[in-house]
């Protein structure tokens, strides 16, 4: 069979691709070895944040007294209910993903492909059986997997990867959480919440390293007082499992500490999903571990693009989706406009959460930049007061010389949905006197925006 265009892997890079060239005329094809959604939608982004809203749900719970709530009876998780929860939500989103392709006439193709050709992919399925398809374009978007550390090699049972994590058969009585980026911070909010005893050991000074200084610091007081041990500039030797236990040897700045838990779970990152695709045998050119493109995606190789994990940028559902878009927009012919990798939102759905856009503080000036800083306390929001969560700020940092908003942080309750509107203000160049004078509704969370906007030029009101 012959189709306009053909993508290996159904993630919210491959299956948003398709349903773009879709709507542009093209007729597509899926190639998909499991369910499709991909890592986001099955095993990762949608999954998770399932399990954080059921730990929310018990902390709320746990502190009904704080609202003027009295809960005859204890409170209870039922880890195995969560679990199941979880993986319902998953498969439903699963399933409207099999009703989008239906509705924009994609043809899913479940099998493993190959490329053995610039215009052509082989499909194995489950039983060997080949099937070859012809496509005038072919976009590689295959994601990535949990990637492992030499000491730390991952058995699936005690020593495993988030996969793992999202079905566990029962929960552990003590987890050690090796790095501490947005998986591993989500994982020991999840657990800790629940009862779980949770250490978290990271390489780099602080947890969360990629977010703004004063955030992690936040982040970490945070855990630290929901009885999170957090262990900084520590690195894991090794990891071994005797008599079901796991003994794992930590080096610190104080010498070598040996940590015993029921799981370990590594989230170092992620490594790319590139291997047995044909790569090789057709020449596509690769950098540092990862498929080489231009800005539109395009590969060395005619007619062959690549998108979402196992290209060089941030590994994140979203920027996929907007990279697949990019990219099949160029494949049309229409002259899209490249994604702005320095535009791009890291969320963190810990309690509290963590949002951010731009440069931080110290990229800033770094950068060259003379720059205005501006925070606003939630302890000084009346919406945060009202809503008992106090923990948090908002900074903003301004280029001084024309007022730019340079980079946005925020921690703190539901700040993962008041970060668009400073992606928005980044788009439009938007200034931080502009951004003062759009009025914000009282009370709302999201005035903390305006008041850090107005704190940058010593014009704020409420601290």
């Amino acid at each position: 069979m012959n189709y306009d265009l053909m993508i290996i892997g159904s993630g919210p890079g491959g299956y948003v691709a398709a349903i773009r060239a879709s709507q542009l005329g093209m007729k597509v094809g899926v190639v998909e070895r499991a369910e499709l959604g991909g890592i986001c939608l099955n095993w990762g982004c949608i999954p998770t944040k399932s399990l954080l809203k059921s730990a929310q749900v018990f902390d709320y719970l746990k502190h009904a007294g704080d609202y003027g709530i009295t809960i005859d009876g204890e409170v209870k998780a039922d880890f195995k209910a969560m679990i199941e929860r979880s993986r319902g939500v998953a498969n439903s989103m699963s399933k409207g993903i099999q009703y989008l392709f239906k509705k924009n006439k994609i043809d899913h193709i479940a099998g493993t492909g190959k490329l053995i050709g610039n215009n052509e992919i082989e499909v194995a399925d489950t039983e060997g059986n080949k099937v070859k398809y012809q496509s005038k374009a072919i976009i590689i978007a295959t994601g990535a997997r949990s990637k492992e550390l030499p000491g730390l090699k991952q058995d699936g049972k005690k020593i495993i990867g988030y996969r793992e994590a999202l079905t566990l058969p029962e929960q552990p009585k003590s987890l050690i959480i090796v790095g501490s980026g947005a998986i591993g911070s989500e994982f020991a909010y999840f657990y800790n919440s629940i009862g779980t005893k949770v250490t978290i050991v990271e390489f780099l000074p602080t947890i969360v390293p990629l977010e703004d200084e004063e955030v992690a610091k936040q982040l970490a007081r945070s855990f630290k007082k929901a009885k999170i041990n957090v262990m900084v500039n520590s690195a894991v030797e090794s990891a071994i499992v005797e008599g079901g236990i796991c003994k794992v040897k930590v080096k610190t700045k104080k010498g070598i500490e040996e940590l015993k838990a029921d799981i370990v779970l590594s989230a170092v990152g992620v490594t790319p999903n590139i291997e047995n695709l044909g790569l090789e045998e057709l020449g596509i050119e690769l950098e540092k571990g990862k498929i080489k493109v231009d800005v539109f995606y395009r590969t060395n190789i005619d007619g062959i693009y690549a998108i979402g994990d196992i290209v060089h940028g941030p590994a994140l559902a979203h920027v996929a989706s907007a990279e697949g878009i990019t990219c099949v927009e160029k494949i049309a012919g229409l002259e899209p406009e490249p994604v702005n990798y320095n535009n791009i939102p890291g969320c963190t759905y810990t309690n509290p959460e963590v949002a951010s856009v731009g440069f931080t503080e110290k990229q800033a000036i770094e950068a060259g930049y003379e720059i205005k800083v501006g925070k606003f306390p939630f302890t000084a929001s009346g919406k945060a007061s009202a809503a008992g969560a106090k923990e948090g700020f908002v900074k903003l940092i301004f280029d001084a010389k024309y007022g730019e908003l340079l980079g946005g942080h925020l921690i703190g309750a539901n700040v993962t949905e008041m970060i668009a509107e400073l992606i928005v203000a980044r788009k439009l160049e938007t200034t931080g006197h502009e951004m003062i004078k759009s009025v914000h509704p009282h009370p709302t969370m999201s005035e903390a925006i305006m008041e850090a906007a107005a704190a940058a030029y010593g014009e704020v009101i409420h601290i």
